[in-house]
């Protein structure tokens, strides 16, 4: 058994806390999250962090962008990891801000990793995911009982050669809800695999763009004309991609206010 210090751990200066903010209502951030924004002195922070979310930050808090737009990195990885060790070396608090949650496709790991083999300890912080978050603010639940027994999150990302490499018959499942992170510009390939992997062109399916933000866009239709509906509806990342029984289980219209359902569906 591991010897664990089960004591909330006090955050000291020339340390690093890697903090999920969440989606980007900042209603959805923990209570361990807001008392770490709210002692930094440093912040290097991602573009999916919301400006409701900065705005809790302390006045004389330096900010340091750092970008990381898809396929459009302001400062690649290996500079991100430097700021935070530089930054930590000279005895500040620094707080890492990343959209959801650090340990789901954030690249916390890493950023951990290099703190650690450079002598900076660090805070862990989880955030909610995007995946778990948003989908419930657009009234689709990941999973339900004799309809959705498993969830996977996926990245949607290419590889340098343009493919997408996945193992796309475990994913021929009727009970298993998918959500890809980062998978508009991969769509086609998406449906298409899924497709020949022999999940039922007409599986339900959502787009949801900025999600949990006030202009929230939920988008439905199927796995067939997903797709088309990117084109027709002008969907952009950032963006999460829906695929399963699940995506029907409530209809659109009771869905009144973000992650509000109504029994009184308008006329």
């Amino acid at each position: 058994m591991e010897n664990i210090n089960s004591t909330k751990q006090a955050f000291i200066a020339g340390e690093v806390a890697l903090v999920g903010a969440g989606p980007g209502d900042p209603d959805l951030l923990t209570m361990q999250a807001y008392r770490f924004i709210k002692q930094a002195e440093v912040v290097i922070y991602d573009r999916l962090v919301s400006a409701a979310i900065m705005a809790l930050l302390p006045r004389d808090c330096q900010q340091i962008y750092v970008g990381k737009k898809q396929a459009d990195h302001r400062v690649p990885q290996e500079g991100i990891n430097q700021l935070l060790v530089d930054n930590a070396l000279l005895g500040k608090k620094v707080v890492r801000l990343k959209g959801g949650d650090p340990f789901v496709f954030g690249r916390g790991s890493e950023e951990a990793q290099f703190l650690l083999s450079n002598g900076v300890a660090c805070h862990i912080v989880p955030g909610m995911t995007a995946a778990s978050a948003c989908t419930s603010y657009a009234g689709i639940p990941l999973t339900h009982r004799k309809v959705a027994r498993s969830c996977t999150f996926i990245t949607g990302n290419v590889q340098d050669n343009g493919a997408l490499d996945l193992p796309w018959q475990a994913l021929n499942d009727k009970e298993q809800t998918i959500v890809f992170y980062m998978g508009i510009k991969s769509l086609p390939i998406i449906t298409a695999q899924l497709i020949q992997a022999g999940r039922d062109v007409n599986t339900p399916a959502a787009l949801i763009r900025k999600g949990t933000h006030q202009d929230q866009q939920v988008v439905k239709g199927t796995l067939a004309n997903l797709t088309a509906l990117v084109a027709l509806h002008n969907i952009k990342p950032p963006s999460l991609i829906v695929i399963g029984d699940v995506v029907g289980i409530f209809q659109s219209k009771q869905l009144t206010n973000l992650g509000y359902l109504s029994p009184e569906i308008p006329a």
